[in-house]
Order: structure tokens, then C-alpha cells, then sequence
């Protein structure tokens, strides 16, 4: 493998900064060494998945095919099955070709998997097993959400301009584990008689322990704030998964650390959100968290995520989900992933360079006034998924330097 995933590893660790101004120490999560010029070729797994999946992996391909030949970066793709799209070819939501060909590949991008067709499946046949299923055999944990508000989409934020402006957090979400995984899970009776469903919250030490390391670590990187998010006066997992962060904290004493209950967190992501610099929560709670902090940036359609374990390649996904409703109508909004193929650059393959160029691509292509439906206001333009996509090359070629931008 080109790109081995250690995060916690990584020397130095960059904070996603990269979205702002601010520019942080370059990070490389490669645990070889950095590849020379005639090495740098790497394997990438496309899963273009369902609704607006193929429409925006097709616009970050290109993006990446045109920042990767300005930095001197080679390419392989093999496009794969996931999700909705899997289940009509091959009546499974992760065929194990599929799974096969991204464990062997340098980094997985996918797009979206979903879609109403589904909905009523079989829970081991819907489509968002299949992305449960390969998020645990990639073996990924750590999953990483910036929130950053874009200067030129403050008011396209469901916040005043006074809440939302200068917003720059990170969510660190559990992956693998509580209670999306947890067992027993089912289906029963109860005693009297009555049909009941439960699930299963439950955390090892381990598990908490390898999260909260990767959330301080980022929160060192960034401005030295962690806050901990859980539900420890109700539940035992929680109350565990405090005990096992408040530990950790003696090792890293320039952090300061905080714990917030989930719901008051909840209201406070809306109340102050730049009270928050690093989050770390669990998998159901960073769910839901990370999924509300999009809004403060103006719309899901903005954010990536890296996905990444201890070592093999990481997984790297736009937040938002297929939108079947508009699937096919040239009216998705690319940017999440091609900021999330920014990501994959960085965190995956070691490449800052390439990453940084996309990154500046995305904010001289909004710069210009180029929108795509959910973040469009009046005086901007209002354009297509895939004429957004050839701006943003516009803007690779060209190269804008951060500080123009």
C-alpha cells in the first residue's frame, strides 16, 4: 500500500484548517516514507453508489485526474458497486469484489448510496448496510467532519451572520462501535406479549480509548480545545466512555479538556457554535451532531469526511446523502466531494499540495460567484453540477493562492 492510514501516528497531525485562511503544519498520515516523483502513483476505489453519487464522483474525478498531472501524481481508478446500485446488480449491498478491490486499493471515494427504491427492503438488504458493512471491513474508527463556515456563504447559513461567521470546528465521530454495531440486536416479544425492537449500546475501553487519542491529537493542532460529548448521567457507556477520556487527558495537558451532555451540545452548536473546536463523541451522537453543525455552514452539500483506521486505506465521503429527488437533473451540489477528494489527498495519500490546490480551487470557484441550487442568494450564479465542475478545474489550472482567495 502507498497509503497507510495511521492517523494517531502521524507526524505532525494538521488540523483541517485548510478550509479557512489559516494554514496549520502540512500533515501526512503515510507511514511509509513520502514516495518519489516517479513513485507517485496511486490506486483509487470510486464508489459512485446511488442518486447523485455517480454525478459528483464524476466532478471529483476530474478534479482530482487535473490537480493530480499539474503535481505530478498518477492515477489508477476502479469504479465499484455499493449501496442501491449493488443490490439491483448483484442482490447484495457490498459485493465482495467490492470489498475485495477497495482493501487493496490506496484510498476509497465514495459518493452516496440511498435512494426511496430501497426503502423498504430487508434491514441486511437496504443500501446503507452495505456503507455500515465497508466502514467495518476497511476497518476505519475515526471519522473526521470539519465545519467550517465559508466566508462568501455566511448568509446562506440558517444562523444570523453574527453566529455563524468564523465558525471552524471539527467533529472526531466514533465509527465501528455502539450502538449501530452493538449486540444483542433484534426483534422479540416482550412479557406481555407485545413486539418490541432493541438495540444495544456498548463500548470497550479500547474502542474509547483510540478515538479520544485521535480527537486530542487534532484538537492539538488546532486551538487546543477538546470537549467531550456524551450522556453520562443516564447511560453506562457513556459514564465509561467519560472515565476513559478524563484519563487520557493527563497525557495531553496542553488540551483543555470539556464534557457536554449530547443534548445540551445539541443546543449549543445552535446557541454559540464557535464555542467549539474539537468534538469527540460517540458513533450515534456524532451522527447526529455532525449532520446539525452542516447547517450552520449553509448546507450538508458543502462538508467531507475522512473515514480512517490504523493502517489500509481510508474511506472518504461527502456527507449528504443520494437526494434521489433531484438524482439525474444535473442540480447536486459537487463541492463536498471534491473537498472530500481534497481530504483523501491529504489524510490518504500524503499529498498537501494537490489537497491545498483543490481546496483553493473550491474557494476561488464561490469567489467568482459560481453556485450550485441549496446555496445559491441572489447576486450569484446560479449554474449546474456539471458546469460547477468544470469551474472549479478552471480554477485548479489556474492555481488562485490562498491568500487571493
Amino acid at each position: 500500500m502507498a497509503a497507510s492510514l495511521q492517523l494517531f501516528q502521524c507526524n505532525p497531525l494538521r488540523s483541517f484548517h485548510s478550509f479557512s485562511l489559516r494554514r496549520s503544519t502540512p500533515l501526512r498520515c503515510s507511514a511509509a516514507p513520502s514516495p518519489s516523483k516517479s513513485q507517485r502513483s496511486y490506486t483509487i476505489t470510486l464508489l459512485p453508489g446511488d442518486g447523485i453519487g455517480p454525478e459528483v464522483i464524476s466532478v471529483a474525478k476530474d478534479v482530482l485526474l487535473l490537480a493530480g498531472s499539474l503535481e505530478g501524481i498518477k492515477y489508477e481508478f476502479q469504479e465499484m458497486l455499493l449501496g442501491g446500485a449493488a443490490l439491483d446488480a448483484t442482490g447484495v449491498p457490498l459485493p465482495e469484489e467490492t470489498l475485495s478491490v477497495a482493501k487493496q486499493s490506496d484510498a476509497v471515494l465514495l459518493g452516496a448510496i440511498g435512494g426511496y427504491k430501497w426503502d423498504k427492503n430487508e434491514k441486511h438488504l437496504k443500501p446503507e448496510t452495505g456503507l455500515l458493512q465497508i466502514r467495518e471491513g476497511l476497518q476505519v474508527f475515526a471519522n473526521l467532519r470539519p465545519a467550517t463556515v465559508f466566508p462568501q456563504l455566511v448568509d446562506a447559513s440558517t444562523l444570523k451572520r453574527e453566529i455563524a461567521e468564523g465558525v471552524d470546528l471539527m467533529v472526531v465521530r466514533e465509527l465501528t462501535g455502539g450502538i449501530y454495531f452493538g449486540k444483542p440486536r433484534g426483534f422479540g416479544t416482550d412479557e406481555n406479549g407485545e413486539e418490541i425492537g432493541f438495540n444495544t449500546e456498548i463500548y470497550a475501553a479500547h474502542e474509547i480509548d483510540r478515538i479520544a487519542r485521535v480527537a486530542f491529537k487534532i484538537a492539538q493542532k488546532r486551538r487546543g480545545k477538546l470537549c467531550s460529548v456524551d450522556k453520562a448521567n443516564v447511560l453506562e457507556a457513556s459514564m465509561l466512555w467519560r472515565k476513559r477520556v478524563l484519563a487520557l487527558a493527563q497525557e495531553y495537558p496542553a488540551v483543555e479538556l470539556s464534557h457536554m451532555y449530547v443534548d445540551n451540545a445539541s443546543m449549543q452548536l445552535i446557541r454559540y457554535p464557535k464555542q467549539f473546536d474539537t468534538i469527540v463523541t460517540n458513533n450515534i451522537f456524532g451522527d447526529i451532531l455532525s449532520d446539525e453543525a452542516s447547517m450552520i455552514t449553509g448546507s450538508i452539500g458543502m462538508l467531507p469526511s475522512a473515514s480512517l483506521g490504523d493502517s489500509g486505506p481510508g474511506l472518504f465521503e461527502p456527507i449528504h446523502g443520494s437526494a434521489p429527488d433531484i438524482a439525474g437533473q444535473d442540480k447536486a451540489n459537487p463541492f463536498a466531494t471534491v473537498l472530500s477528494a481534497a481530504m483523501l489527498l491529504r489524510y490518504g495519500l500524503g499529498e498537501e499540495k494537490a489537497a491545498e490546490r483543490i481546496e483553493n480551487a473550491v474557494r476561488d470557484t464561490l469567489n467568482r460567484g459560481f453556485r450550485s441550487a441549496d446555496i445559491y442568494s441572489a447576486g450569484t450564479k446560479l449554474v449546474g453540477c456539471k458546469q460547477l465542475g468544470e469551474e472549479i478545474l478552471k480554477s485548479v489550472e489556474s492555481n488562485v493562492p490562498a491568500a487571493a482567495v
